[in-house]
């Protein structure tokens, strides 16, 4: 999740597509929480979501916004080709309902799920804290990684084109040639952070960018979104170890570094950039 944008009218553009979005499903806001409003806000504020009731009961309402020339593709059918292709015991929140319509430039996508009522484990991607999660969680979370891992697609999340591109600029600095090449592809969440997964109650969140990655992208993800507390990265090391100790698994986190290092220079999440160049040193040096 990220904060209420900057641009006030980007925020009342987004809320008023939201009660819009109610309308068009029947379903109601709850009333606002003690401390004020539950919003969950987008990158930039391209997306908006907020618990609501109709009739599946509580659930969450998710508004997705785009200009008219740059709706549909992969993130716009993520969540609905989630629904239909993987399998249930991948745990998430149902979707129930979709609905799209255009006002000028604009497009909105209104998307009404099961509402998930244990929260995010963190608040954003990059980890502040150690978390408190039982054996369970990270078992399921393995069986989820794995499910996954083996759903047939076309849908794309990491690109070969992109990993010959910007592998070598990004991973520069290890002062040897990296293979840019994976030993082997699946398919991935392609957004496990820890905003993204509830608990205690394991819940896999939004499923936009799902597809074909190189084999142990979610791990690596996790993983390096976790760097900034120590005790986590070890703990997702040793439970994912039979991904993240193998070849496969130590070339997805050279991607997912090189990724995450371009995010930093658009001003992403900067405060990893230090870990992320140790970890890519530690990594790399496993393979030579």
């Amino acid at each position: 999740m990220f904060s209420e944008p900057d641009d006030p009218a980007v925020v009342d553009r987004m809320r008023a597509a939201h009660a819009v979005a109610c309308a068009a499903l029947g379903a109601a806001p709850c009333p606002p929480a003690s401390g004020g409003t539950r919003e969950a806000w987008g990158w930039q504020g391209r997306t908006l979501g907020k618990p609501a009731t109709g009739a599946y009961g509580p659930g969450w309402l998710r508004v997705v916004h785009s200009l008219v020339d740059r709706a549909g593709g992969k993130l716009w059918t993520g969540p609905e080709d989630a629904e239909r292709l993987v399998p249930r015991h991948v745990p998430r929140p149902r979707l129930h309902l979709v609905r799209e319509w255009a006002e000028g430039d604009h497009v909105y996508r209104a998307e009404l799920y099961d509402f998930v009522a244990d929260g995010a484990v963190s608040a954003a991607p990059v980890l502040g804290e150690a978390p408190r999660l039982t054996v369970a969680w990270w078992s399921g979370l393995r069986t989820a990684i794995g499910g996954l891992s083996t759903v047939r697609t076309e849908r794309t999340a990491v690109r070969q084109a992109y990993l010959d591109r910007a592998m070598p600029k990004y991973l520069g600095f290890l002062g040897w040639p990296v293979p840019t090449a994976a030993p082997a592809w699946s398919t991935a969440h392609g957004d496990l952070h820890w905003a993204n997964l509830a608990g205690p109650q394991l819940s896999v969140l939004d499923w936009e960018g799902w597809g074909t990655a190189p084999a142990g992208y979610d791990a690596a993800l996790l993983h390096a979104y976790s760097l900034a507390v120590p005790e986590t990265a070890e703990r997702v090391r040793r439970e994912l170890s039979d991904i993240l100790a193998s070849e496969a698994g130590r070339f997805a986190e050279l991607v997912v570094i090189t990724e995450l290092l371009q995010s930093a220079e658009r001003g992403d999440n900067r405060e990893l950039v230090p870990a992320l160049r140790q970890r890519a040193r530690e990594v790399s040096g496993l393979g030579r």
